[in-house]
């Protein structure tokens, strides 16, 4: 454990002038939701919405002063800033690594259009968001076989864990250790199974909590998105915690999402909370590329009967009613769960299993959805 603590990470930020160059950062009241993991300091600064931009040189040096602290392993400092009354939330200034994509994928003859980097991230062409309503039912498993499945079809895939608060990429893809920074700013992504892969999982320690406010969550999300170098990709699948909050709200409002794909269970309760996704993608303009069925039915190994354990077609009644593309069905088996939990997911590791078809199947459908949609900004959000 780090000797690190919060008296120290303060004592020293008061070395860094505020603003109006007379007094600190502390003494001003900028610095808040101070949290330390593993040798690594996370804060914010608060700043006008109006100066946000001319301020990150404040941020930087910021950060640089508590990384000089002998015993910080990193440092990840975020600027947010407090809404006015009546004005709509400004977004927050961000570095972008990569470089601009030229280059386009050959592997289906309808790509989704390019946009401009102003709007997205340099050198990815597309970032669908996986979503749910509730947490169990799935949703990451099904990101990781479907990015696996795009991939298998000849695309080149990224994906970003945007759970901060419960990330399971590293566990899911088997990738421990830390990743490497270029030039102490951009972060190279870790890798495994042909997929390039960024999560809050490899910052601090699977037990660590995080109890971060959302301007701080929004934040990470950002870096971890634009900061990162993911080179040139096809597709950016992004694993989003499960309910309507912060996360999506953040990607929804900073990040041209091409289109969302919606997880859900048979059962009336899970599609309860999935019409809330649904709902929520549509209020902010994204479009909905369609809906999973995952644990639609269970096959017993032994006599191959099948069991509708949590119901069946409710997933698809609800496309149909709703008018978007239904995906396909994923069945309950043991396998995917013991290879979920061990780090090697179906589709990478039991490529001509009948599961992994059914993954390669649905990846097949997301890129059709993908094909032929329009460039539009990201919309913006207000609150009232």
């Amino acid at each position: 454990m780090s000797g690190v603590t919060k008296e120290q990470v303060l004592e020293t930020l008061k070395t860094v002038r505020g603003p109006d160059l007379e007094h600190n950062i502390v003494e001003l009241g900028m610095v808040s939701d101070v949290f330390i993991s593993d040798g690594k300091v996370y804060f914010s600064i608060t700043v006008p919405a109006d100066r946000a931009k001319e301020l990150e040189p404040l941020r930087s040096a910021a950060e640089r002063v508590i990384k000089e602290i002998p015993g910080v392993k990193g440092a990840l400092v975020a600027l947010t800033a407090d809404k006015k009354a009546g004005a709509a939330p400004q977004p927050q200034p961000q570095r972008q690594g990569g470089h601009e994509h030229h280059g386009h994928s050959h592997a289906h003859p309808h790509p989704p259009q390019q946009r401009s980097g102003k709007l997205g991230v340099p050198g990815i062409n597309a970032i669908i968001a996986v979503a749910s309503g509730k947490g169990g039912v799935g949703k990451s498993t099904t990101a990781v076989n479907l990015a696996l499945g795009l991939k298998a079809n000849g695309l080149r895939v990224g994906i970003l864990d945007a759970d901060i608060y419960g990330p399971s990429m590293p566990r899911l893809l088997k990738i421990s250790g830390r990743p490497t920074q270029i030039d102490g700013r951009i972060i190279n992504p870790m890798e495994n199974y042909g997929l390039k892969v960024m999560s809050m999982g490899f910052l601090v320690d699977e037990e660590t909590a995080m109890i971060w406010r959302g301007p701080m969550v929004q934040s990470a999300l950002m870096q971890m998105l634009r900061e990162v170098a993911w080179g040139e990709l096809d597709v950016l699948v992004v694993d989003m915690p499960p309910g309507t909050g912060d996360a999506q709200l953040t990607m929804a409002q900073q990040v041209p999402l091409a289109g969302a794909v919606i997880v859900s269970t048979p059962q009336d309760l899970a599609l309860i909370d999935a019409r809330k996704g649904l709902n929520m993608f549509k209020k902010v303009e994204v479009p909905v590329l369609g809906i999973v069925e995952n644990m639609s039915y269970f096959i017993a190994p032994d006599t191959g009967t099948r069991y509708d354990i949590f119901g069946h077609g409710g997933a698809r009644n609800e496309a149909e009613r709703i008018g978007v593309p239904f995906l396909g069905e994923v069945p309950l088996t043991m396998n995917i769960r013991e290879t979920s939990d061990a780090g090697t997911p179906l589709v990478a590791t039991e490529p001509d299993g009948i599961v992994a078809s059914i993954y390669r199947d649905i990846a097949t459908r997301v890129w059709e959805q993908l094909g032929g949609q329009p460039e539009r900004p990201a919309p913006a959000i207000v609150f009232e």
